[in-house]
Formats: structure tokens, C-alpha cells, sequence
């Protein structure tokens, strides 16, 4: 059968590569064609276009690329008409991949599959209409959405488990360096660390990690590393960490994670990273006209949390100074408190066990391709 992808972003290239290896797997006769990156290549099928000319983030870069974002939809859908595929398989990216589901729904073009929720039970909630209408089956990677989707909802989803702990649960098994090993690899010290995760775009890391840094002064026993994030260039750092004893590594989220004591990390897959490599962690997250943001956010904001940790384990395991809810005192006292000796480390590291077993599914790419294969084979 034939196989059409569209991810719009690093994270979704990397899940929907494990999710093509897997329905290879589950039919022999697999054809993929993809709006994809290079993890997706590396699996077969035919690359379209690369998320990277695709994937325009905030309201005004949106704008400026308006011309270029309709020409790509255009490509997409000329594209799909012609190579007619069994299943159309929509990997978050919701401003891109809801129009292509209509499309793709009011021709009958092929079965829409959506693998990986846009976070509608966040913010725009009303497009779980055009989900309803345009989404064949939704494959689900986060527990609470299954009462967001069936319970408040009443639309059937399938959930799969999660992948991002599929990933790290391999990395464990098959990692072995110690952390002296990584240190003299990576240049660092033997000083026990403290991780800097500041996002994966430019906007992102400006408005964060200058924050995160201010903590440096207060910990001369440690030292911190920050992770490097994939489309971020070594250049784009140094304009903020050069002359001080923030150290880079780049490629290496999860073997730091691995070897450190404590985290400071932006909002995001990072914050489940950080919890399944048992890291105590302090959730912070700032943007310019950060009051503005606030009241924005108890406006329009549905959840009570914004980090995937206290999300899924439905109560705040780790603290979230997100907005004009940050403040650089806050931010030095929540992390004593999650240092060895602080009052809230053990209780954390619990809270990340309630947090796994919610999760409690592994083999998520694998559970979404058998049955991807399935309904479309027996309906």
C-alpha cells in the first residue's frame, strides 16, 4: 500500500522515520512519499519537499512567508491527487496538516490517518470540528488525551504509547559510557551538572537561556552544559554563552541528561525527556511582554498545566515558572530545592514514577503501524 507523510518540524521527522520503519514491517508492500527531513529519507520512499523550506513558526514570520506556505500547500495537494495514496499520515503540524486533511477528506482522496495530536486540548479547541469532519483515525501519544478526545469529545482515538519513551528506553539499553567518559569527550570538566534545555528555536533560546544563566553565579561547584539543539548552528550560542562557564554540546541531549544531576528546561518534549531520564527539572519558560503573555495565557490557555511531566501525571511534579510567572529569585529557589539535600528532589523523582506508569505502553510506532495496516486492510 501507499503512504503519504507530512511533518513540519525536527521532533515529527524523527517520529514519523521509526513510524515508516515500522509499517515496513507490518506490509511488505509499503511505498512512502513525504513533505519529510533526512531520518525519513534515511528509511526509503521518495522525499518531497524537506520541513525545513516548510516549517514557519510566530505570527509574523507566518505573515511574511504567507506566499510561499500557500505555494507549498498547492505542491502538497497537486502532489497527493496524482500519486493517489491509501493513507494520508498527518504528524502534528495543525496550520498545514488540518487544511491537507480537508482536502484530502472532501475529494476522497485516501483514508486520513493523524499520528502525534495537535495540542487542541490547549489552545483553539474548536478545531476538533474540522477533526471530527476530516480525520479518519487519530493515534494518539499522550494518555489525558484519550478523556480530552472521547470523554469531553465523544470522537474514538487510538492510543499507542508514547515514543519519546520508546527512544530513551532503547538509548538506556544500549548506552554505556560513564560519566567521566563523556566529560573528557566533551571537553568539560568532572564537576557534577546542571543541564540548560532552552528550546529548539532561535526565538525560544534568545528569550530563555540568558534567564537560565543567571543562576551560574550562585553554583560555583557545578557546571553547566547546555544542549544544543539540531537546527540550531554553534555561531547562534556563543553570541550568548561566550565569557562565561556555560559549556555547549551539540547532538548530545540524551547523554547529557543521562550523566546530570539537575535541569533547567523550557517547556516541551524536553520536560518529558528530562523526567524519563529521572533529572529533577524546574519548568521555565519567558517571552517578551511576559505580563501580556500571562493574562493572554489564563484567557485562552485550557490546561492547567504546561508541561507534558505535571500533564500527564494530572498534578504539578515539577514547578512551571512559565511567563510572568518567572522571576529570577524563583527561579535560584526552585532549583536549591531540587539539588541533592533539597526538599523537593525525592518527592519529584517519585512524581516521575506515577508519571511513567501513565504512560504504560511500549512500542508506540510499532502499535500505530499494526493498526494503521489493519484498518486499512479490514476496514
Amino acid at each position: 500500500m501507499k503512504y503519504y507523510l507530512i511533518v513540519g518540524e525536527a521532533s515529527g521527522d524523527l517520529h514519523a522515520s521509526h513510524l515508516i520503519r515500522e509499517l515496513k514491517k507490518a506490509d511488505k508492500d509499503a511505498d512512502f512519499r513525504y513533505f519529510g527531513g533526512d531520518l525519513m529519507q534515511a528509511e526509503g520512499g521518495t522525499l518531497v519537499r524537506h520541513y525545513r523550506d516548510t516549517a514557519y513558526m510566530g505570527f509574523i514570520t507566518v505573515v511574511r512567508h504567507l506566499p510561499s506556505i500557500f505555494r507549498n500547500m498547492s505542491m502538497c495537494k497537486a502532489d497527493i491527487r496524482q500519486w493517489k495514496p491509501d493513507a494520508v499520515i498527518l504528524v502534528d503540524y495543525p496550520g498545514f496538516n488540518l487544511s491537507i486533511a480537508k482536502y484530502v477528506h472532501t475529494n476522497q482522496l485516501a483514508k486520513v490517518y493523524y499520528y502525534i495530536s495537535p495540542k487542541i486540548w490547549a489552545w483553539k479547541e474548536h478545531r476538533i470540528r474540522n477533526i471530527k469532519r476530516d480525520v479518519d483515525e487519530m493515534f494518539s501519544i499522550l494518555p489525558f488525551e484519550v478523556a480530552f478526545y472521547e470523554g469531553k469529545h465523544h470522537y474514538p482515538i487510538h492510543y499507542v504509547g508514547n515514543p519519546t519513551a520508546d527512544e530513551i528506553s532503547r538509548f538506556k539499553q544500549e548506552y554505556t559510557e560513564t560519566f567521566l567518559q563523556f566529560c573528557e569527550r566533551n571537553g568539560l570538566s568532572s564537576q557534577p551538572i546542571i543541564a540548560l534545555l532552552a528550546g529548539s528555536r532561535k526565538t525560544e533560546i534568545k528569550d530563555n537561556l540568558p534567564k537560565m544563566m543567571k543562576a551560574l553565579a550562585h553554583y560555583p561547584d557545578y557546571q553547566f552544559v547546555l544542549a544544543g539543539a539540531p537546527a540550531i548552528d554553534d555561531d547562534y550560542y556563543q553570541k550568548f554563552i561566550e565569557g562565561s562557564r556555560v559549556q555547549l554540546v551539540h547532538q548530545e541531549t540524551f547523554p547529557l541528561l543521562s550523566h546530570s544531576t539537575a535541569a533547567l528546561v523550557t517547556s516541551g518534549t524536553a520536560t518529558l525527556e528530562t523526567a524519563l531520564f529521572g533529572v529533577p527539572q524546574v519548568v521555565c519558560y519567558v517571552a517578551p511582554m511576559a505580563k501580556v503573555y500571562g493574562v493572554l495565557k489564563r484567557l485562552f490557555v485550557k490546561v492547567k498545566y504546561v508541561s507534558l511531566v505535571n500533564l500527564i501525571a494530572n498534578r504539578e511534579v515539577v514547578p512551571e515558572l512559565v511567563l510572568d510567572a518567572y522571576t529570577p529569585e524563583r527561579l535560584l529557589r526552585e532549583l536549591k530545592a531540587i539539588l541533592p539535600g533539597g526538599e523537593h528532589r525525592q518527592a519529584m523523582l517519585e512524581g516521575y514514577q506515577a508519571m511513567v506508569q501513565a504512560i504504560d505502553k511500549p512500542d508506540a510506532p510499532g502499535n500505530a503501524a499494526r493498526q494503521m495496516v489493519d484498518l486499512l486492510r479490514n476496514g
